[in-house]
């Protein structure tokens, strides 16, 4: 990190993203060691499986942290490995937040950013507290460096390829 940059915000994701699978997971753990006390105790070996998709459901979220820099945003990510994800904060194309009803109840959102950067096209920061003010303060970096790098993003949409035809009709004269 260069000396003038700063972090700005830095969270991860709040572990209610995984309620389903953690909530069959130790579901499935109670019934195997009940079937092992009751019938064969071999069953209560089993529940190892399921406790083992929680842990790393668990801290596949835990260790996922977003990074959002003056001049950066990192996802660090992984649980034997760390990868690490940079996107030039000039390169966000538009951020939207999702607030749905399952997330709103506890207080959560979803910021979810389109990119114009190859290797992470799409990048959503789900189930995190304060969201509006994280996406406010997201906008706000990414046009004072935009000013300050003199970029500006520009899209090139087209129908079915029909707008190269005149070009090309204009290189061979």
């Amino acid at each position: 990190m260069s000396a003038e940059e700063a972090v700005l915000w830095k969270g991860r994701s709040h572990q209610m993203i995984n309620f389903w699978p953690l909530l069959i997971s130790l579901l499935s753990v109670i019934l195997l060691i009940t079937a092992g006390v009751m019938w064969w105790s071999w069953f209560a070996l089993l529940s190892l499986v399921p406790l083992g998709f929680g842990v790393w459901v668990w801290l596949g979220t835990r260790l996922k942290v977003f990074e959002f820099t003056t001049e950066r945003l990192r996802v660090y990510e992984g649980i034997l490995n760390q990868e690490i994800n940079e996107i030039e904060l000039y390169r966000v194309k538009d951020i939207k937040i999702l607030k749905p009803f399952w997330l709103r109840v506890f207080g959560l959102s979803t910021i979810l950013m389109n990119t114009s950067d190859r290797s992470c096209p799409v990048l959503e920061i789900k189930a995190i507290r304060e969201g509006s003010m994280i996406r406010e303060k997201l906008r706000d970096q990414v046009e004072i460096l935009r000013d300050k790098k003199r970029v500006r993003e520009v899209d090139f949409e087209g129908s079915e390829g029909d707008e190269f035809e005149d070009f090309d009709d204009a290189l061979n004269y």
